[in-house]
């Protein structure tokens, strides 16, 4: 079997174990985003690719190849979510989200901080100083993709979701900030040398040539939208400048001793605010990419779940380390959200349920997990443990949104559709 007949084997395989999985996970109950990760995990390297039978499963090889699938679909997942930006909306709830945002990001650094310093002095041979510092920082990050992919397939509405999207967004923009800051100290104190030039202006550079990139890429967008007519060629044009976005957000540079890069999320992010605020058909593109890209984010987060490292269950001081992080992470967020969003006045169920929607944890924190890898042995450390909270908080963080969005009356039970059913039943009324 040729290499390129293989991959495409491979991606088919993954698609289709995604799509039967989660009719089970419906069955009992389960967000359709957890049976895509439990299917990736069977089909990955550690079950079924570990067979080497080509096409069968996913091998390590193989998930390097699929890099750009997984950079792709954040792009849509963080343009949708600037669809969550509209100005009307941010009058009303603008400020309550930015204060949760960037409230329960830092409190739940100082927890796990706290936590994990105590840690280390417990056990300072297993667990360096500069990790659990790192650590902190990455609790800040929320999975936006998990988030998003619930509240479409429930079709949530009300309080909680309306804050929700743009609280995920601004959470994850404080934390490249908190994380930058962080990175830094713990490089200090694992080399005794630091560069506060480059700490305190590579997080700030970062988010707002990040935004400027997204600014600029939606007004052309709108600009270019208008020269199109028909459904088809618009939506085409929406996927381009989405591609466009993510690839530009790709390039790094120096300028002395400070790394310039951009963030795809915020990027994409503000792509979607500018074109949702600017362009007057905006709603009805937006919905046209959305079902566009459904099967590149069911292939994502069935690839999500085959790069889970399930070896670093062998490891017990990871374990133990982990257990003590997510515990102590999900305080942090149930708390700070709780907190902030009392002193903001927000209605009683965002108050009691919005931090239980924070729990899942993935790409943003797996990339702040790679970053800290520069620093050597110290930087395992922190990806191991990393991929372990993300193991279990991409398993069980979707069910409990979903809880947490039904208890707070935003997913309603009642007046489901089935499209297939429809669909027959209009073509025997044509009859």
């Amino acid at each position: 079997m040729s290499h390129t007949a293989s991959i495409l084997l491979s991606l088919a395989i993954a698609l289709l174990a995604g799509l039967l999985l989660s009719r089970l996970a419906k069955k009992v109950g389960l967000p359709a985003v957890t049976a895509y990760l439990i299917s990736g995990v069977l089909i990955g390297p550690f079950v079924l690719g570990a067979l080497g039978i080509p096409g069968i499963g996913i091998t390590h090889e193989q998930i390097e190849g699929f890099g750009i699938i997984s950079d792709l679909a954040l792009g849509f997942i963080a343009f949708s979510m600037g669809n969550e930006f509209r100005l009307a909306q941010l009058k009303k709830i603008g400020k309550q989200a930015t204060v949760v945002g960037i409230f329960q990001a830092i409190l739940t650094t100082i927890v796990v901080d706290i936590v994990l310093i105590a840690l280390h002095f417990i056990m300072p041979d297993k667990f360096p100083l500069s990790a659990a510092i790192i650590l902190g920082s990455v609790a800040t990050a929320t999975a936006p993709a998990a988030t998003l992919m619930v509240v479409k397939q429930y079709k949530a509405k009300g309080p909680v979701t309306d804050i929700l999207l743009p609280v995920v967004a601004i959470d994850d923009a404080a934390g490249l900030v908190v994380f930058a800051i962080s990175f830094g100290v713990a490089k200090s104190i694992s080399t005794g040398s630091v560069d506060i030039l480059s700490v305190v202006l590579e997080p700030i550079l970062e988010v707002v040539l990040s935004l400027a990139l997204g600014f600029v890429m939606g007004l052309l967008f709108t600009l270019c939208e208008k020269y199109f007519h028909s459904r088809s060629k618009r939506m085409a044009v929406s996927v381009t400048f989405v591609m466009m976005t993510v690839a530009l957000s790709c390039f790094k540079f120096h300028i002395g001793s400070v790394h310039i890069g951009f963030s795809s999320l915020l990027s994409c992010m503000m792509l979607g605010t500018v074109f949702c605020n600017v362009c007057d058909v905006s709603e009805e593109l937006m919905d046209r990419a959305d079902r566009w890209t459904t099967p590149v984010l069911i292939l994502f987060f069935v690839i999500s779940g085959a790069e889970l490292e399930l070896s670093i269950f062998a490891d017990l001081a990871v374990v133990l380390i982990g257990i003590v992080y997510i515990i102590f992470r999900s305080i942090g967020k149930y708390f700070g959200a709780g907190i902030s969003a009392k002193a903001t006045k927000c209605e009683p169920n965002v108050v009691k349920y919005l931090g239980i929607t924070l729990l899942p944890q993935a790409g943003v924190a797996l990339g702040m997990a790679i970053k800290a890898s520069e620093l050597g042995p110290d930087g395992v450390i922190v990806r191991n443990i990393t991929l372990f909270a993300v193991l279990i908080y991409e398993i069980i963080g979707p069910f409990l949104t979903k809880i947490a969005l039904t208890k707070a009356g935003d997913i309603k039970t009642e007046g489901k559709t089935n499209a297939r059913d429809e669909h027959l039943a209009k073509k025997q009324q044509e009859a």
